[in-house]
């Protein structure tokens, strides 16, 4: 198990100008990570290609690898001209990828408004298409693309699995999120259990959950379902974090383990406090 870090929990002081991505860099580096996940939120790769080499370099001084570049993307709800020009974008990101050296990626799939199975089973044919092209693409290069249980409408465990074997390809797999199936109201420990054997990599994030009565106020969003939740600092929400650690020990993986942090905290501090929760909780796993 290699134990790194997002680049995604620095947006919180990139947003303000307070951090750039290579700043973020020696910061996991700093905390004993050994991979940094390279999410471009606050710097562009697609028109800076200086910045491609610039990270690599970075990541090289530092010792750590970069392990897994992940975009967004949307396929759903496009006509015949906007899907083909997705698609085309998102091989670009693919030779971003290619330029870093990693050997994952993942890119997001799509969003609607309209969340409901129908409309899923509707859109999942053209989804797929769009997966397996771009997947097709990346295999020349010895790349793994994949998708993220994210945006409520592709986060439940089964839809994933649906996705993945409809693509039908060995280098598409999914980044499992641990902690983000709650935002559908599934599960955790369970949809983790589902998944695992399609895990390409594998991310650590907690939340704090909230009933709907309780209306908590400002910093909170709400699941499919209605509950309250808000990024918490990984060991300090309420998820089975233990357990789900387990889950993923037991399956045999080995290979990234990327934390995620999205609270209110100030990020850095934050961060470094759910890097070493995860730490100390993959040793207590693998100690019994």
């Amino acid at each position: 198990m290699k134990l790194g870090v997002s680049s995604y929990c620095f947006w919180q002081d990139m947003q303000a100008g307070r951090m750039d991505i290579m700043q973020a860099i020696g910061k996991i580096a700093e905390m004993g990570g050994v991979h940094v996940e390279i999410v471009p939120l606050g710097f562009d790769l697609a028109h800076n290609p200086e910045l491609i080499g610039a990270i690599t370099k970075k990541a090289s001084e530092v010792g750590i690898e970069i392990s897994n570049y992940a975009i967004g993307a949307n396929f759903a709800g496009l006509d015949d001209r906007a899907y083909e020009m997705e698609i085309e974008r998102v091989k670009r990101e693919v030779d971003i990828a290619v330029g870093l050296g990693v050997k994952l990626m993942r890119h997001d799939v799509a969003n609607s408004a309209d969340r409901s199975i129908r409309q899923f089973a509707k859109d999942l044919p053209r989804l797929a298409e769009a997966c397996r092209r771009i997947a097709d693409y990346a295999a020349q290069y010895g790349i793994t693309t994949s998708v993220e249980n994210h945006g409520y409408y592709i986060q439940a465990s089964d839809r994933v699995q649906a996705l993945i074997n409809e693509v039908d390809r060995s280098n598409f797999r999914t980044t499992l999120d641990i902690g983000n199936f709650v935002c559908v109201d599934e599960n955790p420990v369970v949809a983790v259990r589902n998944n695992i054997s399609y895990a390409s990599i594998v991310h650590v994030k907690d939340f704090y959950i909230r009933p709907e009565a309780s209306d908590p106020g400002e910093g909170w969003f709400k699941s499919n379902g209605g509950s309250y939740l808000r990024g918490a600092i990984v060991g300090h929400g309420d998820l089975d974090i233990r357990s789900a650690l387990r889950i993923v020990r037991d399956s045999g993986y080995e290979g990234y383990l990327s934390v995620e942090f999205e609270g209110m905290e100030p990020c850095v501090n934050a961060t470094k406090l759910a890097f070493n929760n995860v730490r100390r909780l993959w040793e207590q796993v693998n100690s019994n």
